[in-house]
Order: structure tokens, then sequence, then C-alpha cells
């Protein structure tokens, strides 16, 4: 079993943008390629999970989803650097695209997508880490005895300064780069 680094898409990744929906509104963090090099040569299997309710609230189609994804592969890639597999949640309880509009147990805080994940490509979830800018990311964390850090991109800031009680990550930074670098000096 391996080590992972999970990582949130929008807010830690690449720079929150509401409902991604057209490959123009992505933009990357500058330090968001070097930041997942450094894992991947590190030995981390690199997983994005993100909860993607847009598609069960019909803003986002469901197929762009994977287009967003290549798009990161690809950008990620010219950078020597890779993401060894996506997770998304296409659910939300309010929904109203069938059959999309249900509670599950893939949508973060729920731990679905990490499990997932570590079935699917042999993960040790006590031996890794979890990194996001919501408190629902750091929970889903918790929830499998995963390490956690907060990052305070995205929505993070705005989430550090209203804490979720029972919910304390190991560590609370700046961005995804410092995430990586505390990752790494951890035993």
């Amino acid at each position: 079993m391996t080590r992972a680094v999970f990582l949130d898409r929008d807010g830690t990744l690449i720079e929150e943008a509401g409902y991604l929906d057209r490959l123009e509104r992505m933009v990357f963090f500058p330090y968001t390629v070097d930041a997942v090099r450094v894992l991947n040569q590190a030995g981390f299997t690199v997983v994005v999970i993100t909860n993607q309710a847009g598609i069960a609230r019909g803003i986002v189609r469901e197929g762009f989803v994977g287009e967003a994804h290549a798009h990161i592969s690809r950008r990620l890639e010219g950078g020597g650097a890779k993401i060894d597999a996506f997770y998304y949640c296409p659910h939300y309880p309010e929904g109203t695209v069938e059959p999309y509009g249900i509670a599950c147990d893939c949508r973060k805080p729920q731990p679905g997508l990490l499990r997932r994940a570590a079935r699917d490509l042999d993960l040790d979830l006590a031996r890794s880490f979890v990194v996001g800018d919501r408190w629902h990311d750091v929970a889903a964390g918790q929830a499998v005895g995963a390490r956690t850090v907060l990052v305070r991109t995205g929505l993070g800031s705005r989430e550090e300064a209203a804490p979720e009680p029972g919910t304390i990550p190991e560590a609370v930074l700046d961005n995804l780069a410092e995430a990586a670098a505390w990752i790494l000096l951890q035993p």
C-alpha cells in the first residue's frame, strides 16, 4: 500500500471559479505544477477529489468535468507533474438533475471518494494526507484517519475565520506549495 496526497480541485489545485463550466475560466496557481511535481518525486500517489454539485444542479455538464480533468492533466504533464487519478461526486441532495439529486456517501465531508480511491489504487489512508480549502475536505480526511491541511487559497481564509467544531487540521497553510513542503517534512 502506498501513501497518497489527496487534493481538492477548486480553490486548492486551481483558483476558485464558482461553478467551473468552461476551460477558459480555469486559472492555475503559479505554484501548482511545481507543488504536484515535488509530491510525485517524493513517491506520493496524487489524487484529486472534488465535489461537483453543479452537475446535479444542471449548471455543469458531466462531460465537462472529464474535459476539465484532462486539461489539468495536460498542463501538469507539460511541467513534469501528474495527477494519478481524479474522483468527483456529481451528487447534491437538492439537485434537480436525475439521478444526481440524492444524498450519497461520496460528497465531502463524507469519505466515500477517499475510500474508493484507496481501494482502486491500493492506498494507505492512515499514512496519507488530504489538502483542501474547505472544512468538508478536512472532515473527509479525518473520517479515514488521514492527516489534513487547510489551505487559505480559494475559500480557505473564510473557512479559517469560521472554525468548524471538531474539525481541526494538522496544519493551516497559505497555499498548496506550502502544504507540499509541510508534507515532505512529516514522518
